[in-house]
């Protein structure tokens, strides 16, 4: 049976969207046919029916309504399909045949900006990605604020993947050739290629701050977002990139394991340093904080600038509280903006812009008359956007949510819509009167005058009153089960007018509206500088909120690789802990002592004190102040840690691989102005496999790098090296025996730990009472065995060059019958012994 021709036209369109599930508009619905329906049933959870034809002839077939179809879409976008969304372009009252039709847009993981699954907190990353020699030259943009940047990944394909899964992407842009080498390790990353077989021409104002050899990825990008959304980029602003230097690098693993944006158990906010520093009150600021602890800043310069601000927002606390309070009524400015750009802001939309820059003049006046210069100076940023403003005053206060229904337009803007608005709704006075006169006129009560699209405004009188209506004036228009519905010459004519007049002021009201929409576009890049203004003081008076609160300080920097903490404290920990008194602990690093080697028992708190220093850093590098009695500082590079033990099951490593790995980035890659972190290294194989790696590495990084290192380790054999190693020093966290159970103290004191305590943790643990007993018995075997074992291997020492007299002297010794012997013999013995060895000498 040969295909209708809408099936037809349906066949066509999507054959040019094989890899998405197409929504083709049916009237009030969109419809899915063949493939797409099978499984979009199953998706949905949708019924599933057939059309055309007989048996197996049958076309399968499905739908979601028109106005419900956003909460189907997020299903499929949030199960990592696309969906290319195909519209009626042409009037059906003015076609013949078949409507033509067309894809309007392709909505997918990285493209998609609507619906209840977005998150107004996080950024919508779409990346591409193009291979170079050393790596790979990665571009990314959030198309719902228009934000963008590029940069360089050194490596593998791994380091690739882990930078955007840092960064949280869900789509990646690629050529053909790099499709083939991600696509069995991306796992829940959609890749789409983009083969640009026509060369796309990106505007040289988004190229301009970028690498040459990084352009690439974003033409990529570009080309696939204009080829997808169908719409202007004109809101995508220039690409920013950081020159090498000005940023601190924190890798991947580093990120995860100082719990930063993520917890390292269940992913979530709670329990991070984003979720500490977070007081920000708009979303603008939230996504620039996490921006910022993303690629804290490495200039000085740049750091000091934020410090600055902080520290006057503390000192004028009512003139912060005024701003937090004129930023709350200031809405997403970002992605108000990406909506103007696309052509899909609503009435709404442009009204709550409106108010939100109605705030600013307050905001500029609050920081211009805070006597504050560094404030002062800060309100000069600020852009009031006025002709905006004055584009704006024709919406009304409380626009509708559909543009397209009238109410958007504020009465006395436009002298003809006013017209047309006074013609409609003196009509539909005229309407209500004469509702009141015919029911005066026939006596029935209950008649009244209604309205519909299909037949128009209609009298309607119950069959009970039949006999009262006036049927030389009415002329039957509908009949109902319990009713009959009537139209007169008079209300004909008067339909006609009102209709006529709602029409035409419908139809004007949205022209104008999309007008004044697409005259607001022009000032985009203006309403993004001002977004990018405020969303950073709102994030610097958060900064200001939390010191105020957690008592954190202001860091000084220094030009050396010094740091000085003193009275330290886990910023997260701490306030996890409620009111349950937190132990600070200080940290100096000098030059010529700049490697740390922990000990101390499990529990004791080696990792949060490692952590704490990291994470104090990167508070440091984003402006913030930072939670101790003081900070001295250098600009760190890098930060890289080894915190922690997983197994990456996916790629098959065990627990001992990952830290072999991950030990191995951090160290081909730190500098000596970089921090290392490096938390039990070797647990996973034998002890002195271990041991001897541990040791190695120590020394490696003493020797070859030079940069500040923390290195904690249950291998108390490792403190010796303070004796060969010149810059490095025993620290260890403290603990005590009460009452035969352990106390952990939670200080670093200088020198090595004395014991690690490790059963008594068990006991802390509640095992059982028999293998608490049983270790015990072991642990005091094990040491004597260790003892005798030493005791050997000294003894065995002074003799590694022994011959043949010390092999006589040795067998002496073995053969003599000590307990046999009297005092007398037994000096002889060691006389003759003694000769022997001088006649050796």
């Amino acid at each position: 049976m040969a295909p209708t021709p809408m099936i037809q036209q349906y066949l066509q369109v999507k054959s040019e969207y094989q890899d998405a599930f197409l929504f083709f508009r049916l009237g009030d619905f969109y419809e899915m046919f063949y493939d797409d329906a099978l499984n979009a049933s199953q998706l949905l959870e949708i019924t599933l029916t057939s059309r055309g034809g007989n048996g197996d002839e049958r076309i399968p077939m499905c739908g979601v309504p028109h106005h419900a179809a956003q909460n189907y879409i997020d299903q499929l976008i949030q199960k990592g399909h696309k969906v290319a969304i195909c519209e009626q372009v042409e009037d059906p009252k003015l076609t013949k045949g078949v409507v033509k039709r067309e894809v309007v847009r392709l909505i997918t993981p990285g493209t998609h900006t609507e619906g209840k699954s977005i998150d107004s907190k996080s950024n919508l990353f779409l990346a591409a990605a193009d291979q170079l020699p050393d790596g790979f030259a990665l571009s990314y943009v959030d198309i719902s604020t228009g934000e963008a940047r590029a940069t360089y990944i050194t490596g593998t394909e791994k380091a690739l993947l882990q930078e955007l899964q840092s960064l949280q992407i869900r789509e990646l842009v690629v050529s053909n050739q790099l499709f083939l080498l991600l696509n069995e390790e991306a796992q829940d990353l959609v890749l789409s290629i983009e083969t640009m077989d026509e060369v796309y021409q990106a505007e040289e104002r988004l190229l301009a701050a970028c690498p040459e050899d990084l352009r690439l990825s974003i033409q990529r990008l570009l080309s696939y977002i204009a080829r997808t959304q169908k719409q202007s980029l004109e809101h995508i602003q220039a690409f920013s990139y950081s020159e090498s230097g000005q940023l601190l690098s924190i890798d991947f693993h580093s990120k995860r394991n100082l719990e930063l944006l993520q917890s390292i158990r269940g992913g979530e906010t709670k329990g991070t340093l984003l979720w500490l520093l977070d007081d920000t009150v708009t979303a603008m600021g939230s996504r620039k904080l996490k921006q910022w602890l993303h690629q804290p800043l490495a200039n000085k310069r740049q750091i000091e600038r934020r410090q600055f601000m902080v520290e006057s927002l503390i000192e004028k606390y009512f003139v912060r509280v005024e701003l937090q309070s004129l930023l709350k009524e200031v809405y997403d400015l970002e992605r108000l903006s990406g909506r103007i750009a696309f052509g899909n802001a609503s009435g709404r939309d442009l009204a709550q812009l409106r108010s939100s820059l109605e705030r600013v003049p307050a905001i500029i006046a609050e920081l211009q008359n805070s006597g504050d210069d560094v404030l002062q100076d800060f309100s000069r940023k600020l852009d009031r956007c006025g002709e905006v403003c004055e584009l704006l005053d024709a919406i009304s206060e409380n626009p509708p949510l559909s543009s397209k229904e009238g109410g958007v337009i504020r009465d006395g803007y436009h002298e003809k819509l006013d017209e047309y608005r006074y013609a409609s709704r003196n009509g539909k006075d005229w309407i209500a009167q004469l509702e009141q006169q015919e029911r005066q006129r026939t006596g029935i009560k209950s008649l009244k005058i209604g309205y519909n699209r299909i037949f128009g405004y209609y009298i309607e009188i119950s069959k009970a009153n039949m006999h009262l209506a006036d049927l030389e004036r009415y002329e039957r228009k509908q009949t109902l089960a319990n009713a009959e519905r009537y139209i007169t010459p008079e209300l004909k004519e008067k339909e006609s007018l009102i209709l006529t007049a709602e029409e035409e002021s419908l139809t004007l009201e949205y022209e104008l509206f999309v007008k004044i929409r697409e005259e607001v576009k022009q000032y985009i890049a203006r309403i993004q500088e001002l977004a990018a203004t405020l969303s950073g003081l709102d994030v610097l008076m958060s900064f200001a909120n939390v010191a105020e609160k957690y008592r954190f300080v202001k860091p000084d920097f220094n030009s050396s690789r010094e740091i000085s903490i003193i009275e330290g404290r886990h910023p997260v920990v701490e306030k996890m802990l409620n009111k349950q008194h937190y132990v600070p602990n200080d940290c100096v690093l000098t030059n010529d002592q700049n490697m740390l080697l922990i000990t101390g028992p499990n529990m004791s708190g080696k990792s949060t004190y490692m952590r704490q220093v990291a994470l104090t850093i990167v508070m440091a590098q984003i402006g913030s102040y930072v939670p101790a009695e003081s900070a001295n500082l250098p600009i760190v590079d890098q930060i890289f840690t080894r915190i922690g033990a997983a197994d990456d099951l996916v790629s098959g490593q065990s627990t001992f691989m990952v830290e072999m790995l991950e030990s191995q980035y951090a160290i081909t890659h730190a500098t000596e102005r970089s921090l290392l972190l490096f938390d039990e290294i070797g647990r996973g194989t034998s002890t002195y496999d271990g041991m001897a790696l541990a040791q190695s590495m120590i020394e490696y990084i003493h020797e070859n790098i030079g940069a500040n290192t923390l290195f904690s380790t249950h291998y108390h054999e490792l403190t010796a090296l303070d004796q060969t190693l010149d810059k490095l020093s025993n620290v260890h966290v403290a603990a005590m025996e009460q009452s035969g159970k352990v106390v952990f103290l939670h200080k670093v004191k200088k020198g090595p730990a004395d014991k690690s305590y490790g059963i008594h943790v068990a006991e802390l643990a509640e095992l059982p009472q028999p293998i608490l007993s049983r270790a015990r018995e072991l642990l005091v075997s094990f040491e004597s065995e260790n003892k005798k074992h030493v005791s050997e291997v000294e003894q065995l020492s002074f003799f590694d060059d022994r011959d043949t007299e010390s092999e006589e002297v040795l067998q002496a010794i073995a053969d003599a019958n000590i307990a046999a012997m009297t005092p007398l013999q037994s000096l002889q013995l060691l006389n003759d012994l003694q000769v022997k060895l001088s006649k050796k000498g």
